[in-house]
């Protein structure tokens, strides 16, 4: 297993990125991940070390204006949303470089945790992206609670952290402006014709009970081909303990 140190250019800065591979291997499926909300790549290197297992090469980063992980800042939410989704074509033109792939050789597979699922589903509408031989799009910790539910973000115990949490972020990134435009997104979301997992675990607070059930539905309506899988165990604040659950079903759904 090979791990190489590199960086990934947006708009105003530069964001720490990490590909994985097998050394020697030629890879037939190449991966691209993003983290949630005030977190860094780390918390998914497990992915990344779990796939290259089954001859998969991955590439994670860090968002522009997240404090854990590179120390970056951002000039404006504007310019978060624009180059987030843009930085997912950026990681696969390095493993593309890297490894020296053609497009139609390889599948490729979005995805992230959370807030970095929802960027990896829009950037799956960058036609870029969409010359290799098949696209999916693997969202963790990702769903739409229904209308009239109280969600954790509304509770006295959540809102208490959230000043903690703000400070993780750049100062264009607040709580109160990004929840509100997560959820919008979701609800209009664009893409059509895709292969989507969706893992939530059925202890996740965050999504809650029915949470990845209502968003796979505004998926499905759009033409998407979605696979839903719960696992008991798989809290929000554990991205990591997802990867397990990730090599299992790239295997099961034949995604390598």
């Amino acid at each position: 297993m090979k791990i190489k140190k590199l960086n990934l250019a947006y708009d105003g800065g530069e964001v720490g990125a990490l590909m994985t591979w097998l050394k020697d291997a030629k890879p037939s499926v190449v991966a691209v991940f993003t983290h949630g909300y005030t977190s860094h790549k780390g918390s998914l290197l497990s992915w990344s070390m779990r796939l290259s297992e089954l001859g998969v090469a991955s590439l994670i980063f860090d968002l522009p204006g997240h404090y854990l992980g590179t120390f970056s800042e951002i000039g404006s939410f504007q310019s978060f949303t624009e180059e987030c989704p843009k930085l997912f074509l950026a990681g696969y033109k390095e493993l593309k470089s890297e490894l020296g792939f053609l497009d139609k050789e390889v599948a490729l597979v979005l995805g992230g945790h959370s807030l970095g699922a929802l960027m990896s589903l829009k950037a799956s509408e960058n036609p870029e992206l969409n010359q290799c031989r098949e696209q999916s799009l693997f969202c963790v910790g990702f769903g739409l609670p229904p209308e009239g539910v109280t969600h954790v973000f509304d509770t006295p115990f959540y809102k208490a952290t959230l000043d903690a949490r703000s400070q993780l972020v750049s100062p264009e990134l607040p709580p109160e402006v990004i929840f509100p435009w997560i959820k919008e997104q979701k609800k209009t979301l664009d893409v059509k014709g895709r292969r989507v997992f969706l893992l939530t675990g059925e202890d996740d607070v965050v999504v809650g009970e029915k949470g990845t059930e209502e968003l796979a539905k505004i998926l499905e309506s759009h033409g998407n081909s979605v696979v839903l899988e719960k696992p008991g165990r798989l809290a929000h604040h554990v991205p990591e303990n997802a990867a397990p659950h990730l090599k299992k079903m790239f295997r099961d759904y034949k995604i390598i």
